[in-house]
Order: structure tokens, then sequence, then C-alpha cells
């Protein structure tokens, strides 16, 4: 699968899916090819598992001391120079 074909699982997964997209799906599963089916076919349904798994995560919140160690990480960083 190509970077294209992988960037359509992602969608497809995500339900970002247009009529376009769905064509070039389409075009995928109707292959002569099983191999690429099956790679897409694949790539959806790992995509779909790490997203429940990440709906089904616990939030943890920070560290207090996190927001004061960016801070002074921040202030020590050069300023940006405008050009």
């Amino acid at each position: 699968m190509n970077e294209a074909q992988i960037d359509l699982a992602h969608a497809v997964a995500l339900g970002l899916i247009d009529d376009e997209d769905h064509h070039a799906i389409q075009t995928i599963i109707d292959t002569e090819d099983p191999t690429l089916c099956t790679e897409f076919l694949r790539e959806l349904r790992c995509t779909r598992e790490a997203l429940a798994q990440l709906a089904s995560a616990t939030p943890t919140a920070p560290p207090p001391s996190l927001r004061d160690r960016l801070l002074a990480a921040l202030d020590a960083e050069d300023p940006p120079v405008a050009s």
C-alpha cells in the first residue's frame, strides 16, 4: 500500500470520507489484487482498534510541577528573530 492508501484507511476509520474518497475505497475493495485489499482492511481494522483504545483511556492529570517546568524551558529559549 502507498501513503495515500494508508491515509485513506485512517480517514475511513475516523469517518472523514467524501464522495471522492468513497470512490477510491471502492476501487481498492474491488481490486483484483487481493493483497492490496487485505492490507487496506488490516490497516483500517488496526486504526479502529487504536482509536477504540484511545477512547477508553482514562485521562490523567499532569503533575503540578509540569507547568512551571514548561514555562521555564520556554523562557530559556532564544526568542525568534523577525526576518
